[in-house]
């Protein structure tokens, strides 16, 4: 069950919400439904970025095993 961010778009209040399938998210400061779910890069924090260079034994690109 992923948690997602939030912003109420009648208030402003930024939240997180566990959310279970197609489950209403509604505002817990105002209440309302008027809510869009933010951007998030938290699972990507810290993610290697796999190059193409023909190396398939590592990410890193150049390396000892690589030549």
């Amino acid at each position: 069950m992923p948690i997602f961010e939030y912003k109420c778009e009648k208030c402003g209040e930024e939240f997180e919400k566990l959310v279970y399938g197609s489950q209403t998210v509604k505002c817990p400061k105002c209440g309302s439904e008027n809510v869009v779910k933010k951007f998030s890069v938290f699972g990507m924090s810290g993610v290697e970025h796999q190059t193409s260079s023909g190396c398939s034994s590592c990410s890193k690109g150049s390396c000892s095993s690589c030549k």
